[in-house]
């Protein structure tokens, strides 16, 4: 069994299903809302629970998901245990939204005064080692197919609402992507094709444990209204599982 070593009683991440045998690694990078005092003293970062339970501090539903598709993979999965607010793990290091002031309207106070010192101390504390367990599953096999699981708000503040139910993000590999794309449209769902955003974002998760090493890979973000109970959950796992072992046969890869 692969044995990641914590670099202190808290951990920045979850792994889940570490002895099981499929060649995915299912990451929520986002999967949690958590101010852990082990990094934030004070356990918040100024900003009233209400906000906090918004998708401006993690992937509403993501978490769930990822642990049902992972069981249905028979893979292990990764989730990060702090909120992005605190530091965003699906940035490179040198983005400028690694640490958020503002997000979807919202100032974000504890960070207001974060200067480069503050952000360093939260890369070693929370971004480098859940980079390191994520890079360390990565690389247990030689055949890993990466992905990551994200959710997306049916609507931004002041912006059209959102019509996809999930989609399929890729930057220059679309050879797991493009089969996914199809066979969930044929499934009757609405597909965004790198929407709501588009996949390429130099420096993320996918970039870095993914691209970088020619593993196979997508990111899939689902509406998170859809996923918002454990039996949305489920569902949601249900479909996207067989699916995405499907467009990876046909890949023959």
């Amino acid at each position: 069994m692969l044995k990641i070593e914590a670099p202190m009683d808290w951990q920045p991440y979850d792994t889940e299903g570490l002895e099981r045998g499929g060649r995915w690694l299912v990451t929520c990078d986002h999967a949690s809302n958590a101010v852990p005092v082990e990094v934030i003293p004070q356990g918040d970062l100024g900003l009233p629970d209400r906000e906090m339970e918004r998708h401006i501090a993690y992937d509403v539903g993501a978490a769930g998901l990822v642990r049902d598709m992972a069981r249905r993979l028979d893979s292990p999965a990764i989730l990060g245990t702090f909120s992005r607010l605190v530091i965003d793990p699906n940035r490179g290091e040198d983005d400028p939204t690694l640490v958020m002031r503002l997000y979807d309207g919202t100032v974000i106070p504890g960070n207001r005064d974060a200067d480069e010192a503050e952000v360093e101390r939260r890369l070693d504390l929370c971004h480098r080692p859940y980079h390191a367990a994520l890079g360390a599953l990565a690389a247990r096999r030689g055949d890993t197919v990466v992905c990551a699981i994200h959710s997306f708000t049916p609507r931004l503040s002041g912006r059209a609402p959102r019509p996809w139910h999930v989609g399929v993000l890729y930057a220059g590999d679309n050879r797991l992507a493009w089969p996914l794309i199809r066979r969930l449209r044929e499934d009757g769902h609405c597909v965004g094709d790198n929407e709501p955003y588009d996949g390429h974002l130099p420096g993320d998760s996918i970039d870095r444990h993914a691209i970088a090493s020619g593993r196979l890979n997508v990111l899939l973000e689902v509406r998170h209204d859809l996923i918002a109970t454990a039996d949305d959950q489920a569902k949601w796992a249900a479909r996207l599982a067989p699916a995405l072992e499907a467009a990876l046969a046909e890949t023959h890869l």
